[in-house]
């Protein structure tokens, strides 16, 4: 792609900026990529840093410009990005290829938005093998969402590679996925600077009054100084914002202009293609003389007329824009989207004829409802969203205006835009609604509180949509139920909410049916576990169609709830099975988060390791929010306190700000596991009281084992008798193994009889949960110990230190060496752990390293480039004393 680069020459007053850009093209040419983006107001010089950044020598640069007008057609920049080398695209592999065929239009099909990132990622690094490239992204901040996402994961992802990304953001602005990126603020020039750049030759000259009140209101703007003396300098001082009063120079170059040559600039600037054959027979559309009116507009300075119509900046182009008057503006797009194809490009022609309207148009709603229904197959939620919105508020027919405007509100919320959808929802909130719409709002209402922070009404909202509903829609009714109920699970408490929940869906639906799961959880809270196990275990299986088919996060809690690992890993399978083959982040991200847990439960950190890994990589490639409960629980069975105390706290931290409950249940059941293991029974048992007094599913449970511990080393035999009854009502009714031979223990614990502690050894030799297992034997063990028999206590307290040591669970080994010291014998220390050098992400590729993966396979899975595994392999091999790919099969923790 080529660009208009201005000559060379210094760029005043920015010598600290200069070298940084020159450091990070210097870098990517000696084959170390980054990125650096440029932020700061409209005119402060970032344009001016990316023309020395495209002067870097023995680059090939690709340019990507954002337009306003194309900020909500999805994949628009990306495609831009893209275009000059996309000879490789047949070099990619097939299902990459195929991703970027999809998201640019030349196949038809879902974008699958990871590997739209991996694919572009590729294709880039096969250019730079030839040269390396310098990707130069101007007015980001106007880049459509999908294109955002995407080079903002690119960009996370060239450090192996020889490409550079260099971004100009303007500030003030909106969060966006930028906005973690490595950065630089650009501020005005100083005094000193500002007065070199305005005196520079070429400049109107100015007596000392006005130049100093020119500087005075440029505040160091570049842009500003060089263009208010054009305007003049003796009007009254000038309070609005510098760009406005850039703005504002830009549009007294229009005063004078024959009305033919304004009529051409305003077309131009509502047309962001910059395409002359776009212009021109939109022009002629309007019988104007282009020769003379395209004289008389270039004469102004603000736009070229080339291969391409370029303004001299955007603000020149938002300035003609906005001079225009409303008519002009209606009649520039009329003639704009005449002209447009509307076979190769339909939306744009579409939005061009919404643009032009002056009032309702149901022809033109309806073809803004067909390109939203496109945007949408190609993934493009914003620019669905954008379609829909202004559909909605072109339709004349109510019915028509109401429905669109709530699926442009669903495709906000899908897009992230979560106030513009309340703000939009409200436009309809009054209207003539029947129950069904009632209930759609409060559906909406409810789905929007769920995404927001501190907003609890989610639940609320759903109940009451499921009570419209329970008259005409009786089984869309009952989802609601569990939506609420579900909703309140996650991410609030289930205190209140599932009686609520329970006894209005029974109230509102009496109509014959089967049995399904919230008639499970309302005997679970009126008559408890032995009741309810029977029909949560028959959901739980469910023949042809299990429950974690239809509510995977549900169901996982119900496992959990019922003791029953076999159930969790069935349906964690399943979960990642469907998560990969159906492309969608949530699902696998559910999916990988649960492996995590599982493993952890089974005494595996390097698997649980690897899937966290998995899980952040897809979390980062999909724009979604960190997830943190599998990270509590490795924290909490490792036993490092320091490291998992700052853990406990970060996340205690997010899950305030979020009124997330349900995570912070998590962290009081980690923190009482971490505890005990470290032999901090006090604080174990603080933990472990706040883990249960909510009664949340499936974690009151899991803390109960460590609550009854706790309260018999701080001798507290009633508090400790009271949850051990509620364990053995919980595990009887579920008859696993595992639950079986926790509460065993847990009785052992609180009665000293020695065939609890009997029962609890060869229960859990059946169960996969090794550290519940582990800690079986060390119960047992220091039971022994303390009844003085020191032969027998030996044997289960070996056996506890070996299985607790081996799998890394460092709090509770060393419990178990403490107790054999105690009996005169020296616990084995355990040779290096593998995990405590290598980094999760090194632990991941290590492990699929070792299974036979190659690097382009690695690469796929954890969305990274081939040349970034291979650089992860050297370090690698280099931590762990080893030299082929072969040797990390035989390293302790990473067999699969």
């Amino acid at each position: 792609m080529r660009t208009l680069v201005p000559p060379p020459g210094p760029l005043v007053g920015r010598q600290a900026e200069v070298g940084r850009v020159d450091e990070l093209t210097a870098a990517a040419r000696g084959g170390r990529g980054g990125v650096l983006v440029l932020r700061g107001e409209a005119g402060i010089g970032k344009s001016a840093l990316l023309d020395h950044a495209r002067r870097a020598a023995g680059f090939r640069v690709i340019q990507v410009t954002g337009s306003e007008f194309e900020s909500e057609l999805p994949f628009a920049a990306l495609h831009q990005l893209c275009v000059p080398v996309l000879a490789h695209l047949d070099d990619l592999p097939e299902r990459h290829g195929e991703a970027l065929r999809v998201a640019f239009g030349l196949a038809t099909g879902t974008p699958d938005l990871f590997r739209i990132g991996l694919a572009v990622l590729e294709l880039l690094a096969l250019a730079a093998r030839e040269v390396p490239v310098l990707c130069v992204v101007d007015d980001a901040q106007w880049l459509d969402s999908a294109s955002s996402g995407a080079l903002a994961f690119l960009a996370r992802r060239v450090a192996a590679e020889p490409v550079a990304l260099v971004f100009a953001v303007r500030l003030p602005g909106e969060p966006g996925e930028l906005d973690a990126l490595p950065g630089l603020v650009v501020d005005g020039l100083g005094d000193a600077d500002a007065r070199t750049l305005l005196a520079a030759g070429g400049h109107v000259t100015l007596d000392e009054q006005v130049r100093d009140r020119v500087m005075a209101e440029a505040r160091g703007n570049p842009l500003a100084l060089l263009e208010l003396p054009k305007a003049g300098g003796f009007a009254p001082p000038d309070t609005s914002s510098v760009p406005s009063r850039v703005e504002r120079g830009f549009q007294a170059r229009l005063d004078g202009l024959p009305a033919g040559a304004r009529l051409l600039l305003a077309i131009a600037s509502a047309d962001p293609t910059g395409d002359p054959g776009l212009l021109w027979p939109a022009a002629r559309l309007l019988d104007l003389d282009v020769t003379a009116a395209g004289e008389a507009a270039a004469a102004t300075g603000l736009v070229e007329f080339a291969t391409r119509v370029r303004f001299c900046h955007p603000l020149a182009r938002s300035a003609v824009y906005r001079a225009a008057a409303a008519d002009q503006r209606r009649t520039a797009h009329r003639v704009l989207s005449e002209v447009t194809d509307p076979v190769v490009d339909p939306d744009r022609r579409a939005w061009h004829r919404a643009q032009a309207c002056a009032g309702p148009d149901d022809d033109v709603a309806a073809d803004l409802e067909r390109s939203a229904s496109r945007a949408l197959s190609r993934g493009g939620v914003v620019a669905a969203a954008a379609f829909l919105d202004r559909a909605a508020a072109l339709s004349l027919d109510t019915d028509e205006r109401i429905a669109r405007t709530f699926a442009a509100v669903r495709a906000k919320l899908d897009a992230g835009a979560t106030e513009a959808a309340a703000a939009l929802l409200t436009t309809v909130e009054n209207a003539a609604l029947d129950d069904l719409r009632h209930a759609e709002v409060d559906l909406l209402r409810g789905r929007i509180a769920f995404v927001r922070h501190n907003d609890g009404n989610g639940p609320t909202f759903m109940l009451r949509a499921a009570r419209q509903l329970a008259g005409p829609a009786p089984d869309r009714s009952r989802e609601c139920f569990l939506d609420a109920l579900e909703m309140a699970l996650l991410v609030g408490r289930a205190t209140g909410v599932m009686d609520t929940v329970l006894d209005a869906a029974q109230t509102a639906a009496r109509s014959p049916r089967t049995p399904d799961v919230l008639d499970a959880l309302s005997l679970l809270a009126t008559e408890g576990h032995r009741a309810a196990v029977p029909l949560l275990r028959g959901l739980l299986d469910g023949g042809e169609s299990p429950m974690w088919t239809r509510r995977p996060a549900l169901a996982v809690m119900v496992a959990g709830e019922l003791w029953d690992p076999h159930a969790h890993a069935a349906i964690v399978e399943w979960l990642v099975k469907t998560g990969r083959e159906s492309g969608s982040p949530l699902v696998l991200r559910l999916g990988l988060a649960q492996v995590a847990s599982g493993a952890v439960l089974s005494g595996d950190f390097g698997r649980a390791m690897a899937a966290i890994a998995e899980e952040e990589a897809i979390a980062d490639a999909s724009g979604g929010h960190p997830v943190h409960y599998h990270r509590l629980q490795v924290a909490a069975m490792r036993g490092r306190r320091q490291e998992g105390v700052a853990l406990f706290e970060r996340a205690t931290a997010a899950a305030t700000a979020s009124g997330a409950g349900q995570l912070v249940a998590n962290v009081h059941w980690a923190s009482a596991v971490l505890h005990n293991g470290v032999a901090d029974y006090p604080e174990a048992l603080a933990q472990a009281r706040r883990a249960t007094e909510h009664g949340d599913l499936f974690l009151a449970g899991a803390a109960l084992p460590e609550l009854v511990e706790a309260a018999v080393r701080c001798g507290e035999p009633a508090a400790a008798a009271e949850a051990l009854e509620s364990l053995t009502e919980r595990t009887a009714a579920s008859g696993t193994a595992s639950g079986l031979g926790v509460a065993a223990y847990a009785r052992g614990l609180v009665t000293g009889v020695e065939d609890h502690y009997r029962e609890a050894v060869e229960h859990l030799d059946e169960s996969p949960m090794l550290p519940y297992r582990a800690r079986a034997h060390l119960l047992y063990g220091e039971w022994l110990r303390r009844e003085g028999r020191r032969r027998d206590c030996r044997t289960h307290l070996r056996t506890a230190h070996e299985l607790l040591s081996t799998a890394g669970i460092e709090g509770f080994a060393r419990r178990a060496a403490d107790e054999l010291r105690a009996t005169g014998e020296k616990a084995r220390s355990r040779s290096g752990n593998t995990l405590d050098q290598l980094t999760m992400q090194e632990v991941s590729i290590a492990r699929l390293v070792a299974t036979g993966a190659t690097s382009n396979e690695v690469a796929a899975r954890l969305f990274l480039s081939p040349r970034t595994v291979d650089a992860h392999l050297r370090n690698i091999f280099r931590k762990l004393g080893i030299t082929s790919r072969r040797q990390l099969r035989d390293q302790p923790d990473l067999g699969s």
